[in-house]
C-alpha cells in the first residue's frame, strides 16, 4: 500500500491534473459499479449499463476533478478568519462551514444536471430531477461530510485532500449514482387516458 501511495505522490508531483482526473474518474466509476450491482432498480433492464458507468467516469475525471481541486485550493489559500493563524481550529470550522453552505448546495444540482444532460435528456428533465432530489440529497450530505471535512482540513495535506475526499466518496458516489438512476416524481405518475378506457 505504501508503494502505491508513493507512486501516486510521484505522479501527483509530475502530472497533478492528469493524476487527479484519473483517480477521481475511477472512483466515480467505481461508485456507479457498486450502485448498479448492489442496488438494481426494480423493473429496470437487468443488463449492466456500461454507458451509465462511462458517464460517471467522464463526469468525475473531466469535470469534478478540476472543480474539486480548485475548490480545495481556494478554501485553503483564500478562506480564513482575520487575526487567526491559518491552521487554527476556528479556521478549520470556518472552512468546513463555507464548504458545506456553498459548495455542497451547488455541486449536488450540478451533478444531477450534468448526468441527466449526458444521458441525452432535455434540460427540463434535469430541472425535474434536481427539484425532486436536491433537498434530501443535501440533508444526507450534511449527515456525512461536515465531520469528515473537519478531519480532512485538519490532518490531510492540501495535495491529498481531493484523494481523501474521493476515497470516502466511493460510498457517497454510490449513493449519488443510485439517486440519479431513480425515476422522477413525474415519471411515477399514473397515466391518464382520454377518453377513459372501458373494458
Amino acid at each position: 500500500m505504501s508503494k502505491i501511495l508513493g507512486v501516486y505522490e510521484g505522479l501527483l508531483k509530475t502530472h497533478p491534473k492528469k493524476t487527479n482526473a484519473i483517480m477521481t474518474g475511477t472512483l466515480f466509476g467505481l461508485g456507479d459499479v457498486i450502485a448498479q450491482l448492489g442496488f438494481p432498480q426494480k423493473g429496470s433492464n437487468t443488463k449492466y449499463d456500461f454507458a451509465r458507468t462511462a458517464r460517471s467516469v467522464i463526469y468525475g475525471s473531466m469535470i469534478f476533478s478540476f472543480v474539486g481541486d480548485r475548490w480545495f485550493k481556494f478554501l485553503s489559500n483564500k478562506v480564513s478568519l482575520p487575526n487567526r493563524p491559518n491552521g487554527h481550529w476556528t479556521n478549520t470550522l470556518f472552512r468546513v462551514g463555507v464548504d458545506q453552505m456553498t459548495f455542497a448546495p451547488t455541486s449536488i444540482p450540478f451533478y444531477f444536471g450534468c448526468l441527466t444532460l449526458m444521458e441525452g435528456k432535455p434540460l427540463e428533465d434535469a430541472k425535474k430531477k434536481i427539484n425532486d432530489r436536491w433537498w434530501e440529497t443535501l440533508r444526507a450530505n450534511w449527515a456525512v461530510w461536515p465531520a469528515f471535512q473537519c478531519f480532512n482540513f485538519t490532518f490531510v495535506p492540501l495535495q491529498h485532500r481531493l484523494l481523501a475526499v474521493n476515497a470516502i466518496a466511493i460510498f457517497w458516489n454510490t449513493f449519488l449514482s443510485y439517486k440519479n438512476s431513480l425515476a422522477t416524481s413525474s415519471e411515477h405518475k399514473t397515466p391518464v387516458y382520454s377518453p377513459p378506457i372501458v373494458d
